[in-house]
């Protein structure tokens, strides 16, 4: 595994992290001029694009442990490097949370029994959900997720327009999910919170590590049987370029 591809995911994902939980931390509520819901739903969309426009080709653009392992199911990367890639993305993930936690504990009233957007089920659920509520949200808006990516990355594709396509089906899967989860649909984004939340956040992981790459498969899977040439796949989110080995 070239170490400049798992550089690249470390990086990727510290941004999605920092930037997508830190538009929830600090911006969501700030008084006044708040961005809500919907900004906090279009931060982590732009994380992605921002991204798979800057290391889609060096990486592939995964930043997700559930992306990495759903383009593995569709025939989309060698599953010897899922390993290497997790690794990388749940690194980049604490770190991301390491430092916001750094600059919101810096706020007067800070405190991280507010959730530092973790996510949650049954009463750490934003909107009270139920646990299997809860997984089949995460389920199902992980499985729509790859399939976006599937599709928007075929060889068949318009060119160059794959991470707007994955970028707002992030927005959107985020829009419907908060109110459930704090949407995950990323394993690496749900650790890092998670650890310095530490107690009910620890406690309730397994199902944001489980859930979400048993949709990415899915979805994955899906697309595979679904497309017509899956010999013209390509590897990841960057712009479709050759096929993948």
């Amino acid at each position: 595994m070239d170490i400049r591809k798992c550089a690249a995911e470390a990086i990727g994902t510290f941004w999605l992290t920092f930037a997508g939980c830190g538009s929830a931390v600090i911006s969501a509520a700030f008084p006044e001029v708040g961005i809500g819901l919907v900004g906090v739903s279009l931060a982590f969309g732009l994380t992605v694009v921002t991204m798979a426009y800057a290391i889609g080709h060096i990486s592939g653009c995964h930043l997700n442990p559930a992306v990495t392992c759903g383009l593995a199911a569709g025939g989309r990367f060698p599953t010897r490097d899922i390993a290497p890639y997790v690794v990388s993305q749940v690194v980049g993930g604490l770190v991301a949370a390491a430092v916001l936690y750094a600059i919101a504990s810096g706020a007067p009233g800070f405190d991280l029994a507010k959730g530092f957007a973790a996510n949650g089920y049954g009463e750490h659920s934003p909107g009270h959900y139920g646990l299997v509520s809860c997984l089949l949200a995460e389920v199902v808006l992980t499985m729509m997720f790859l399939f976006v990516i599937m599709g928007a990355t075929h060889g068949k594709a318009p060119v160059g327009f794959a991470p707007l396509a994955i970028g707002l089906c992030l927005t959107l899967v985020h829009l419907v999910g908060i109110p459930v989860t704090n949407l995950s649909v990323n394993p690496a984004r749900s650790t890092g919170p998670a650890v310095f939340v530490g107690g009910w956040a620890i406690a309730q992981l397994w199902l944001f590590w489980g859930a979400p790459i048993l949709g990415g498969a899915l979805g994955g899977i899906l697309y595979r049987w679904l497309s017509e040439e899956p010999s013209a796949l390509v590897t990841g989110i960057a712009p479709p370029r050759a096929p993948a080995e």
